[in-house]
């Protein structure tokens, strides 16, 4: 069953066209993110799917229900994290996911719990102006996820979060799509994207450019090659001689051999005792995204 199916969505603001002619299916149970640049029309796209924001033209339907007119049958059957959070105010964090619960016939019990799964337990009684940027986050996606939605659109869930609060609520996303769940997010974090997505759409100027599993994308991309060896173990000008190699480099890390043939590269350096702290990197989703989406800075 597919949960997600939308046909040339489009979103104009003046003469910007925000989403421009988007299709753009997810399957039940996938786990889909959506990558690219500030202004690449991410947050716009999500928000027409979610039923938050009227396109000017296409179609768009979730859960297999029509989402305009606005559909409050889904309402229910769907969670949201937006990008910025908005909370009643001078509530505590567990008055807070309590009346996000009672808003769904959701028990109190229920909304504890997911203060505990989210690591706010201790901040219980804190009211929500007093929570710092990563712990009202994470109350965030609490309350997008109390009544168990079967599809969750998270808006860069993982901003202003320390890397140890990251890797936990990426267990957390993993857990909830394992569940059958479908997760759709947007993220600035290639890692995030690896780890996490079954497909990601690579998105930039309204259009997806790319819509692929993550190995797919990179594979797609056919980048060489960075074998990187120890300080003082090789010269440029010896590395510059091993057949496949295509040019070398030379920085703090050691000599860097750059190639499309690592694994005769690697015999070559076994073949010479040259193998001791090697690191090989192969090409990543942050490649596949600056190749497609260009290096210059985005405001």
């Amino acid at each position: 069953m597919t949960a997600i199916h939308v046909t040339g969505l489009t979103k104009r603001y003046g003469d910007l066209v925000a989403v421009d002619d988007v299709s753009l299916d997810v399957a039940e149970g996938e786990f889909v993110g959506v990558l690219g640049p500030n202004g690449a029309g991410k947050t716009t796209l999500l928000e027409m799917v979610e039923g938050l924001r009227r396109p000017d033209a296409g179609g768009i339907e979730v859960l297999g229900e029509a989402v305009w007119p606005r559909n409050t049958r889904l309402q229910p059957r769907i969670g949201v994290q937006l990008q910025a959070s908005s909370f009643f105010e001078r509530l505590t964090a567990r008055e807070q996911i309590r009346t996000f619960a009672s808003l769904y016939g959701v028990g109190q019990a229920t909304a504890d719990a997911w203060l505990e799964r989210v690591g706010l337990t201790d901040k219980a009684e804190t009211r929500v102006e007093d929570l710092s940027g990563g712990q009202a986050q994470r109350l965030s996606i609490a309350c997008a996820l109390v009544h168990d939605p079967e599809l969750v659109f998270l808006d860069e869930p993982t901003a202003a979060l320390d890397p140890q609060a990251r890797r936990n609520l990426w267990d957390l996303l993993s857990s909830i799509n394992d569940s059958g769940r479908t997760v759709v997010l947007t993220t600035h974090y290639m890692d995030e994207a690896e780890v996490l997505c079954d497909r990601v759409a690579v998105m930039d100027h309204g259009r997806i450019l790319q819509y692929d599993s993550p190995a797919a994308l990179v594979r797609g991309l056919d980048a060489p090659a960075r074998i990187t060896v120890a300080p003082g173990v090789l010269d440029t000008e010896t590395a510059a001689t091993i057949d496949g190699v295509l040019e070398t480099d030379e920085g703090v890390d050691g000599v860097v051999l750059v190639t499309r043939e690592p694994t005769a590269v690697l015999g070559t350096l076994a073949a010479s005792d040259r193998l001791d702290g090697v690191r090989v990197q192969t090409g990543t989703l942050e490649d596949v995204f600056l190749a497609l989406t260009g290096r210059e800075y985005r405001a």
